[in-house]
């Protein structure tokens, strides 16, 4: 890994001793509760010396039926998310699902996000790589984390600006995703910063019928194991509402829990980085 680490804005991943959460409610939606979820989380965050990269998408086009919400399109999500940069003055993360995309989204968010399950997409990878824009990119769900070195790969040779690595759970039977913390030292082996999705490992995909479910009680016992085995940043997803959320809702983190959960992890991750195992860069 860089000395350097990965620069997202003014947030630096993989060095110093600042913990990063990247987060945010799973789906655009409208600019005032875009903008509210933003600052929210950002006043949380500042209280507790933590740096905040902020997440929706503008488009969910991986949805499990064709019914589901998948937002307000990209023209108008980007005009938010660009808004909320500007206004809240965070660094933003969204996905990209097709290669035309990664363009016009790199010209507006300080970090694109390569979905799990297109992880393995050349087309798409190397169109995030030649933005110039960092990329996170998430193990897909049914590759063995020593499989992620092809994709990282794809991205270096793309002449990637910046590499971060996302575990989110492995698929275990139909329905369930199951989270093996030795897969964290074994993405760290890659040479990138890594990062631990928190609210997408305790997804149930497909299993609510037309859409997705999840258990949210199993968000802190997942998060805590890896900022214990150490990670880079967190990725969790939240709400204020999310039981009434238009997408991943089952999963997110409630906005009322979240102090309370980070200010455990930052003890935890503070503990971590002051006795590092030898998966940590030295």
């Amino acid at each position: 890994m860089s000395g350097d680490g990965v620069h997202v804005g003014e947030v630096a991943l993989g060095v110093g001793d600042r913990f990063c959460l990247i987060g945010g409610p799973c789906v655009v939606e409208s600019l005032e509760f875009t903008t509210h979820m933003a600052s929210a989380i950002q006043e949380i965050t500042d209280r507790l010396g933590i740096d905040l990269v902020f997440k929706a998408s503008f488009d969910k086009a991986n949805r499990t039926s064709a019914s589901g919400y998948r937002g307000g399109g990209m023209e108008s999500g980007l005009a938010i998310l660009q808004q909320v940069r500007e206004s809240v003055g965070v660094p933003v993360v969204t996905d990209i699902h097709e290669s035309w995309q990664a363009a016009p989204v790199a010209e507006v968010v300080d970090l694109l996000q390569i979905p799990a399950f297109l992880c393995r997409q050349t087309d798409l990878l190397l169109a995030a790589a030649v933005t110039g824009k960092p990329i996170n990119v998430k193990k897909a769900q049914f590759l063995a984390p020593g499989d992620m070195r092809h994709v990282v790969a794809k991205l270096e040779d793309g002449g990637a600006s910046g590499i971060i690595v996302t575990e989110r759970g492995s698929s275990f039977g139909y329905h369930e995703l199951v989270v093996d913390f030795r897969g964290l030292p074994q993405l760290r082996e890659l040479g990138h910063p890594i990062v631990f999705d928190a609210t997408h490992s305790v997804q149930r995909p497909g299993a609510a019928g037309g859409s997705s479910g999840g258990d949210r009680r199993f968000v802190p016992a997942l998060a805590r194991a890896a900022v214990a085995v150490g990670v880079d940043a967190l990725f969790m997803e939240i709400h204020e509402d999310p039981d009434n959320a238009p997408s991943d809702g089952p999963n997110m983190v409630r906005l009322a829990d979240l102090e309370d959960l980070l200010t455990s992890l930052l003890a935890i991750w503070q503990v971590a980085r002051a006795n590092p195992g030898p998966e940590w860069p030295s």
